[in-house]
């Protein structure tokens, strides 16, 4: 018998939970902050367990990280180099789905000793993509070509029939991480020239992205795309661009809400005690009873007037209280946002991940490749958002446990022994690239 346990109960943890219960030589612990949380994913079935997880008591965490074979951690990302360490204390394999830190990733040589994997960025994005991603460029390369354009986005989005608010959004993962990433800097490559966007800066000129059978989406930059060219495997790259995309108006919104000052996370004094007035106190006129008089103060123009609506409708400009546990303008913009962006019972989520390529042939013949998945979510089941999280690590654990990978220590998912058959088995659920071509010949 298997022993998988699972350190996090919440928005993606349940698909890949339910998977191992079906599978039958396989018992499953899943422990949480919130015991409850816990109890509610593996209910009374006789090989699933709840355990209550505390990261501050690492003694606690070794124990249960000891009786196991492998671990997931779906635990907030600054917790991985914790639960990493833990792991190569007690030579257990660990898969996670968030980006790879640089702390973990200075476990790589001790992790190559004591025979284990830590696979990281085995989710949707990360994960899918880079899986994806290298299929299309190891494919390319293994005919002799090269890729000397890539550009991919993705977004979690509500589906067409669920995105009624103003904002075009609801959450389905972590709110604080989707509000979080807006204050990320980013770094691409475009046609040979390095583009650095600053801090704040990411939503200042969203791209308009095409997909077919759903219309345009808003794409701005993700992170720093240039450590993907070695990642990759594509030095000869002239273009390289990883993206978000969000549907229409999310940008200049989410620019605004920026410029204003609520993606601050500083602890402060909110004495405000309203919404409005705390929207005064941020553009840096506490007392002026007017908030859009208070922008144009500080900046000395109008705000553009569909943004503003749509802070007026989430209750930044009204005279709501801020509540008492919001230490910071981040955590009362989080409170709202929670309340009004959430998917109803029965309302779908979608995931749209676009990959393009621009391929030169041995020949000089040149490619467009364009590789696109749309996965929704199922009405009162697993939204996309969690099953294109939970399955790909799902499918990842299965490899581990069935010493199906070769290679140790610290790993990403661009291993063919990885991502084929993760790709295969996400296939087999349905989750499927639909793939379009165009050859352009030499002139």
């Amino acid at each position: 018998m298997k022993r998988l346990l699972v350190l996090g109960a919440g928005f993606v943890a349940g698909p890949l939970v339910r998977d191992f219960l079906d599978v039958p030589d396989v018992e499953v612990a899943v422990a949480d902050i919130e015991p409850e949380r816990a109890r509610r994913l593996v209910g009374d079935h006789p090989r699933g367990r709840a355990l209550s997880l505390d990261l501050r008591r690492e003694d606690d965490v070794r124990g249960f990280i000891s009786k196991a074979d492998a671990v997931v951690s779906l635990v907030p990302y600054v917790f991985h180099p914790l639960v990493a360490r833990l792991c190569l204390a007690e030579r257990k394999d660990m898969v996670t789905t968030s980006y790879e830190s640089e702390a973990v990733r200075r476990l790589d040589p001790d992790a190559r000793r004591a025979g284990i994997v830590i696979l990281n960025e085995v989710g949707l994005d990360p994960g899918i993509d880079h899986m994806e991603a290298k299929r299309i460029i190891d494919e390319v390369h293994g005919r002799g070509g090269r890729v000397v354009g890539f550009r991919s986005y993705c977004g979690g989005l509500p589906a067409p029939g669920a995105a009624g608010n103003p904002f075009g959004y609801k959450f389905s993962w972590s709110p604080r991480g989707v509000l979080m990433a807006g204050r990320n800097p980013a770094r691409f490559l475009q046609d040979g020239r390095e583009v650095v966007i600053p801090a704040g800066e990411i939503f200042f000129r969203p791209e308009s992205v095409p997909v077919d059978g759903l219309g345009e989406f808003e794409g701005y930059p993700n992170r720093d795309s240039m450590p993907y060219v070695s990642l990759y495997g594509i030095p000869e790259v002239r273009t390289m661009f990883r993206g978000t995309l969000r549907w229409p108006g999310w940008c200049e919104t989410l620019k605004l809400i920026g410029d204003i000052g609520y993606l601050d996370d500083e602890p402060r004094d909110l004495a405000a005690g309203t919404y409005r007035r705390l929207t005064a106190l941020l553009l840096g006129r506490p007392e002026e009873p007017d908030p859009g008089r208070a922008w144009a103060a500080r900046t000395g123009r109008p705000a553009p007037a569909a943004a503003w609506e749509r802070l007026e409708w989430l209750g930044l400009l009204s005279e709501r209280p801020v509540p008492e546990r919001a230490v910071s303008a981040l955590d009362a913009l989080e409170h709202l946002m929670v309340e009004k962006l959430s998917y109803g019972p029965r309302e779908r989520d979608m995931i749209v991940l676009r990959h393009e390529f621009r391929t030169l042939d041995p020949d000089g013949g040149e490619e467009g490749i364009v590789s696109t998945l749309v996965d929704f979510g199922l009405p009162g089941g697993p939204s996309a958002m969690a099953r294109t999280v939970a399955y790909p690590a799902a499918s990842a654990l299965r490899l581990i446990l069935d010493g199906r990978i070769s290679a140790k220590g610290v790993l990403l998912p661009v291993r063919p022994e990885i991502y084929g058959p993760v790709l295969d088995d996400l296939r087999r659920r349905g989750i499927i690239f639909r793939e379009g071509r165009e050859k352009r010949s030499r002139s």
